[in-house]
């Protein structure tokens, strides 16, 4: 199956990309897909994914053992500041 990964700020920045696509088997979780991500993108971006919120199909995602689902989007946002 294929999922979106969607980048935001800082994630964005270390990532080096707005976005990409990921092969994933199916029945992969939340947690999964960040693992790979994890793997791609050796460097800061382990560090940001610490402490990022996670959104899949636009709805928060609190338990990464989720299962995602073919076409899904899963959106990383770190930590922003701000008032």
């Amino acid at each position: 199956m294929t999922v979106l990964v969607r980048y935001f700020a800082s994630a964005r920045a270390a990532a080096g990309v707005e976005e990409e696509k990921l092969k994933l088997p199916e029945g992969a979780t939340v947690a999964d897909a960040v693992r790979v991500v994890r793997e791609l993108h050796p460097g800061p971006l382990p560090r940001i994914l610490d402490a990022a919120s996670f959104l899949l199909n636009e709805i928060a995602v609190r338990d990464q053992t989720r299962a995602l689902s073919d076409g899904a989007q899963l959106d990383v946002l770190p930590p922003f500041a701000g008032g």
